[in-house]
């Protein structure tokens, strides 16, 4: 276990690495200019190279790699262009939303999908199973936003049970928390139907192993063979997914955070895209990858614990 953990954590620095060079390198390649974006169409080019000056944006691409690399590892991720404030305090306000929103999101797919896919394969070839896959398949073809819009409308707008958008901050638990309920379902609806699918598959597969069978000539009925046996060893496909999902949850709330005008991470990033604040992208997105890459790195361990064969296969 120890050599297999020891592999994953330099493929996870190795991935970081690259991730880090990918994404400098498309923002610098990327039209537009910071200090002309903040100067306006009207400013001088003396204007213009004064701030670049200012703001390091005339030093060579690899010395401005270095200092931003180097500033990240000593916690300092820079200033932003555009709000003229710390990057970190920014990232971490936003964050401070878009976390708790993944989470919700994440919780939700994680009941519904896993309750729906063990329900589905346990009555695998019913009626009960057919309206569990056709649900989940419109699930997966239903757009995000469509459905924000629609549970907006539906809840918000005519039933009024639920804020129709904005974010009331944490000093209000409840009222944060009632916000990002119809985030939290828009954002982890398809999730759900594409857990479901997987759940089902996994647990129909492990339902036709030999160890099943022996399960089930001991006397053990269907539906603790099921739970005990089954279960269990369709974890590993079941758990890769979620880890895959939470990191897209994170990373594609974008369109959800900006229909119900929540300040989350998605929102800070296209404002920032907008007014060519590269920094904030560049340590934005490389966020999302650590989290992307750490997420996966975590998986790959739970899985490794749950099946001893993931380990042999790294020795």
């Amino acid at each position: 276990m120890l050599a297999y953990a020891i592999q994953r954590i330099l493929l996870f620095a190795a991935t970081l690495l690259i991730a880090s060079m990918i994404v400098f390198a498309v923002m610098n390649i990327l039209p537009g200019d910071a200090a002309q974006t903040m100067l306006g169409p009207t400013a001088t080019p003396e204007a213009v190279a004064s701030l670049s000056h200012k703001l390091g944006l005339d030093q060579p691409a690899p010395i401005r790699y270095a200092h931003w690399i180097g500033g990240a590892l000593r916690g300092d991720l820079g200033l932003s262009y555009a709000y003229g404030s710390p990057i970190g305090p920014l990232i971490a306000s936003s964050l401070a939303v878009s976390a708790p929103l993944a989470l919700m999101a994440m919780a939700f797919a994680a009941a519904v999908g896993l309750a729906t896919g063990v329900y589905a394969a346990d009555r695998r070839g019913r009626v009960g199973d057919a309206i569990v896959m056709g649900a989940s398949q419109v699930g997966i073809a239903v757009p995000n936003f469509w459905l924000a819009i629609l549970l907006v409308i539906v809840f918000a707008v005519t039933l009024r049970l639920v804020p129709a958008g904005g974010f009331p901050g944490w000093q209000e638990p409840a009222r944060a928390l009632g916000a990002l309920i119809l985030p939290a379902v828009a954002l982890g609806a398809a999730q759900a139907a594409i857990l479901t699918r997987v759940t089902r598959s996994a647990l129909i597969e492990a339902l036709n192993e030999d160890f099943m069978r022996t399960a089930r000539a001991k006397g053990v009925s269907r539906r603790a063979a099921l739970w005990r046996h089954a279960l269990p060893n369709a974890l590993t496909p079941i758990l890769t997914i979620m880890g895959l999902q939470f990191a897209n949850l994170i990373a594609g709330a974008i369109v959800v955070e900006n229909v119900f005008v929540l300040p989350g991470l998605g929102r800070l990033m296209l404002q920032s895209i907008s007014n060519r604040d590269t920094l904030v992208v560049e340590n934005g997105v490389m966020l999302l990858a650590l989290i992307v890459i750490g997420l996966n790195f975590i998986v790959d361990i739970a899985c490794a614990a749950i099946d001893p064969r993931l380990r042999a296969s790294a020795e």
